[in-house]
């Protein structure tokens, strides 16, 4: 039998290749001789693509077990974090403090030496260097560095006036912070409902995706076959098999009739996309506040707080207030997609040399930035609200708005605390677990036995990306319901503080380290009721 004959018949390969074993079976060698500027080149690289990609599926399939651990451990040292702050709330946020003061300290110190050193040596002055593009020469100009020494000992003595006339606010916001790892430690089952909403979401999405495909290919109504090439059109031929049938004619482009209902059908897809997302992130913070609430109204703690915090309050905003969620998505949802259109515009626009067009395009960007900000920051208490009252959502956004009006400086100061505090949590838990993979799949860890060896892999940064990025993800689900329940917590204590004064009939619900430090308390109960606890 003649090369051809055997080639032709698929009896015998067209041509090899060195291949190297692989999890899969064999793959392509690491050695492949071609001149890259020949027709070759294209195919060249597909191989080569795919034995990267068959090297990170072999690195992924010796790692995923330890990646697991990893993930393990950033979810202990975050629930680890959040329950240790009723002890040590207090003691970090001052070590936070005091950090950030030393490093403007710093700051100022290092500015001021560079400025002085230039002044002593002739460095050129600003006028002298005049406009350039070039900003590292501006590193040469003492101007820049006496620039930067005032604002940095502008917000050094800001911020150490606010320290001074703030501080029992900051004590305040404190003790909402222990008191909200006290909830969270009594009610542990909350930590892990951001898994509920990730499913949930992932239902919506998947919904979504399988509505899109189905979609975009569809160009007629089901039932209704085109009319064949070269023959009329009668439509009462075919009105029993499709109702309603009209001839009309269909353009050579993308821009007909079905088109255009297809995009409108693709735009209502979108909007419900966006709907249904910000109702499953509106149930889930409506939830978490409703089972936190339960927790600050109980006087007697823990002894009256409901037996399922959780579950009682996932069915009550199920069975109560899917409506006010649902509307308050909407305005969210309508909010997102104006900027989705204007992202679009400026896209289309970015080429344009009006540069009033870029001007105004660029501010109502910057206003439904801020306008979405707004509605969230106004969204999450109004779900509050409606978890504790179960009034509807206008009313609720209203009650919760001037109700934070009239402490705006103590939502300001925790808000500030809050972000300070959970920032340090998320850089602790993702710094620790990044340092900790990157010793253990980088092989800097040595004695550690054959059950603990580290695996041979090929990328060994494609593990640790894994586990930090995933190390985030976690930390973010677990911080979220924490700072869910400060901002709960602290609604609930303005309410308790304007509702009540402390007498018999309406006693303070807040804990005792808050009554301390407002300088207030509760009326002894008379003596055939026992005292609060």
């Amino acid at each position: 039998m003649k090369v051809r004959d055997s080639l032709e018949q698929d009896l015998c390969p067209r041509f090899l290749l060195p291949s190297a074993p692989g999890d899969l079976g064999c793959t392509v060698g690491p050695r492949i001789a071609w001149t890259m500027n020949t027709p070759h080149s294209g195919l060249v690289d597909s191989l080569n693509a795919r034995d990267i990609s068959v090297k990170i599926f072999e690195d992924f399939a010796r790692s995923w077990y330890w990646i697991l651990v990893a993930l393990g451990v950033a979810l202990v040292l975050s629930l680890l974090f959040i329950l240790l702050l009723r002890l040590v709330a207090g003691p970090v946020v001052l070590v936070l403090i005091v950090a950030l003061l030393a490093v403007l300290a710093y700051g100022i110190y290092h500015c001021w030496e560079q400025y002085r050193w230039l002044r002593d040596n002739g460095a050129p002055s600003l006028s002298e260097v005049g406009f350039t593009t070039n900003l590292s020469a501006y590193q040469s100009v003492k101007e820049t560095w006496l620039a930067a020494l005032i604002i940095l000992a502008v917000l050094e003595g800001i911020l150490l006036l606010l320290l001074i006339f703030l501080r029992q606010r900051i004590r305040i916001a404190i003790a909402l912070l222990t008191e909200a790892s006290r909830a969270v430690g009594h009610m542990m089952s909350t930590m892990f409902y951001p898994l509920v909403t990730f499913v949930l979401l992932v239902i919506c999405i998947a919904y979504w995706v399988t509505t899109y495909v189905y979609w975009a290919p569809n160009t007629s109504a089901p039932g209704c076959e085109t009319a064949p090439v070269n023959q009329t059109c009668d439509p009462m031929s075919r009105n029993h098999s499709c109702r309603g049938l009209m001839c009309v004619f269909q353009d050579y482009s993308s821009t007909g009739q079905v088109q255009r209902t297809l995009f409108n059908l693709q735009i209502y897809g979108v909007l419900g996309l966006f709907w249904t997302v910000n109702w499953v992130l509106a149930l889930g913070q409506c939830v978490l506040a409703g089972s936190f609430a339960s927790f600050y109204w109980a006087f007697h703690k823990p002894q009256d707080i409901p037996t399922f915090p959780l579950t009682a309050a996932f069915i009550r905003t199920l069975r109560y207030h899917t409506g006010s969620l649902a509307f308050g998505a909407l305005i969210l949802s309508l909010v997102q997609i104006a900027r989705m259109v204007l992202e679009y515009i400026d896209h289309k626009l970015r080429g344009a040399e009006n540069a009033l067009a870029r001007c105004i395009m660029c501010c109502f960007k910057c206003c439904l930035w801020c306008l979405e900000k707004f509605i969230k920051f106004l969204n999450r208490n109004a779900y509050i609200m409606i978890a504790i009252y179960g009034k509807n959502f206008c009313v609720s956004a209203k009650n919760a708005f001037m109700l934070l009006m009239r402490n705006v400086l103590r939502v300001v100061v925790l808000d500030k605390i809050t972000d300070l505090l959970l920032f340090f949590g998320k850089l602790l838990v993702v710094g620790g677990v990044g340092v900790l993979s990157f010793f253990f799949f980088s092989g800097r860890i040595k004695g550690l036995g054959k059950d603990f060896e580290n695996p041979t892999l090929n990328y060994y940064w494609l593990p640790i990306m894994t586990s930090i990025v995933g190390a985030y993800v976690i930390a973010s689900g677990f911080f979220s319901v924490f700072g869910m329940c400060v901002d709960t917590l602290f609604l609930c204590f303005l309410e308790d503080l304007e509702r009540n004064d402390g007498s018999r009939e309406r006693p303070y619900y807040m804990s005792k380290s808050l009554l301390k430090i407002l300088g207030k308390k509760n009326q002894a109960p008379a003596t055939n009721k026992k005292g609060k606890k």
